[in-house]
């Protein structure tokens, strides 16, 4: 599945209308972890692609330094672990994150992304 590292190129290249036009139209995108105040799930290209814009603004992605990807059973499921790194834009601090992404698609496109990230990290980045 080459849908993974170009995501991440994406990520990297802060081309995050491109990075939300990997998902179908009808495709969401999930928090399960997500504290209070974060959406939990988002449904539509339209609200991903809004809620990614000013991703950038917020991290500043300069590298993907550990990047696994597991085939599953389901040849259109995938699980990604991967780490992002670079700097908080807002504080200049450095930023190194490990994500757990389980990812269906769908005819090339994306139809489920399920992101197990830390809120406890993020709370501690906010403050």
């Amino acid at each position: 599945m080459d849908l993974v590292p170009r995501a991440l190129q994406l990520l990297l290249d802060k081309d995050m209308a491109g990075f939300a036009g990997l998902w179908a139209v009808d495709g969401v995108m999930e928090f399960p972890f997500a504290p209070p105040g974060y959406p939990t799930r988002l449904e539509g290209r339209a609200a991903i692609e809004d809620y990614l814009r000013d991703y950038p603004k917020m991290l500043d992605i300069q590298g993907f330094p550990k990047q696994v990807v597991h085939r599953s059973v389901d040849q259109d499921v995938v699980v990604v672990e991967f780490d992002a790194e670079g700097v908080v834009v807002a504080t200049g601090k450095p930023y190194r994150f490990s994500y757990i992404a389980v990812i269906t698609t769908r005819d090339g496109e994306i139809v489920s992304y399920r992101d197990y990230w830390n809120p406890l990290y993020v709370q501690e980045l906010a403050a």
